[in-house]
């Protein structure tokens, strides 16, 4: 999953990779067991991944009812069961009310930066992350919320 954490300004939070320096996206991960609910894994990976609490008050966690469906980079298909070459990565937003200081993972991440979120999908290392920070502004604007 991906979840694109942001501010109403839309300025969006992105970490660096650990183990890929230079590579800057949101927070990934992937479901601990097949029956946990995407929100739920959403929320965890968060805190795992920059310490924030998802349900803190006037945060707001939007499953956006998106999917990608991309080829892992052969370099990265270690980290999968033998012979999966296609992850599927479900859409997240997480509203907070403004730039807060993130608590990273030294293993997963070493720095972080908060940018506009044009700037931000420039910085993604990942085509899909950079496409999803660029639908932000129509996904964050929707009448109904971002999953519309």
């Amino acid at each position: 999953m991906l979840v694109v954490i942001y501010t109403p300004a839309l300025q969006v939070l992105l970490i660096e990779r650990a183990d890929a320096p230079g590579f800057w996206q949101s927070v990934t991960g992937s479901l601990d067991r097949e029956d946990e609910p995407f929100e739920a894994a959403a929320a965890r990976e968060v805190a795992e991944e920059t310490g924030i609490d998802a349900a803190a008050p006037g945060h707001v966690l939007s499953d956006w009812a998106l999917e990608n469906v991309y080829e892992i980079y052969p370099g990265w298909r270690h980290r999968y069961a033998p012979g999966v070459v296609h992850n599927t990565e479900r859409l997240f937003g997480l509203c907070v009310p403004a730039p807060v200081q993130v608590r990273l993972s030294p293993r997963e991440h070493t720095a972080q930066v908060w940018l506009p979120w044009e700037q931000a999908a420039e910085r993604c290392f990942s085509p899909s992350n950079a496409e999803a920070i660029l639908w932000l502004p129509r996904l964050a604007s929707a009448p109904s919320g971002p999953a519309g």
